[in-house]
């Protein structure tokens, strides 16, 4: 199912940004117009508050709508800002998470290598090197596991769907967990590899329901269940849960 806005969509879009007053908070925001929308909306996830407006809004009425709901608005930052995982040091003795299980950092002098041991993670670096390039490798060694990962519950899961094998694909988005397109692709976020195999299964499944169904129907849900019984009880927790596991 493709959740990017299509090119030509995208060229009637004008996008700014905005500060408005909340009691005694000021609260940035982004504005997406567009010719299309009907209505102003307000979004709040990691990113902050985005709000959708008609292309003619004004920006009283933007002000006025923020304000309207503004215990709303500024319950959800509150809770984004405490659901927001502390910054890693990207040091000996960090914990990461791989598929729901604490890793701990480990900085050995070796040559630039990656490897599990148990429950470490041994890393190849000098006491010279910076945190950024430790961090660089560690997330480059996840995308290789959360590959061969996907590549593995997929074909777990194709015979139960009864699907075509899609072309698998990482991605690097920061708030979709995972997207189909028409042409029998999937895209998976390699952040799913720090949540528990659970939830990750419920991404999987989600997606290749959409390769016969590519919308959200009553038809999609039956698809799902079909192979995961339980998936309203999956779907809740990793909108709930899966912060808990991630580096960013």
């Amino acid at each position: 199912m493709q959740l990017e806005l299509p090119l030509e969509f995208r060229r009637t879009e004008l996008v700014s940004r905005g500060h408005v007053c909340l009691g005694d908070e000021v609260v940035s925001y982004i504005i997406k117009r567009s010719h299309r929308r009907r209505s102003i909306t307000l979004t709040i996830d990691e990113q902050g508050l985005r709000v959708g407006a008609p292309w003619q809004a004004s920006q009283r009425a933007i002000e006025n709508q923020i304000r309207k709901h503004g215990a709303w608005v500024l319950g959800k930052l509150t809770a984004w800002q405490q659901r927001r995982a502390p910054p890693r040091r990207w040091q000996d003795g960090e914990t990461l998470m791989l598929l729901g299980e604490p890793l701990r950092l480990t900085l050995a002098p070796a040559p630039r290598t990656t490897l599990r041991d148990g429950d470490l993670l041994l890393v190849g670096a000098s006491a010279h090197r910076l945190p950024d390039e430790v961090a660089q490798q560690v997330i480059a060694w996840l995308q290789e596991q959360a590959l061969a990962c996907f590549h593995d519950r997929v074909a777990h899961y194709l015979p139960l769907l009864v699907v075509p094998p899609p072309e698998i694909r990482l991605s690097n988005a920061r708030t979709r967990w995972g997207s189909c397109h028409r042409d029998g692709r999937i895209s998976l976020n390699w952040r799913l590899i720090q949540v528990p195999l659970r939830l990750v299964d419920y991404v999987i499944v989600h997606e290749l329901a959409h390769l016969r169904e590519m919308n959200h129907s009553p038809r999609f849900w039956q698809t799902v269940g079909r192979a995961i019984p339980d998936y309203a009880a999956r779907k809740r927790e990793i909108r709930t849960e899966a912060h808990r596991y991630l580096l960013g």
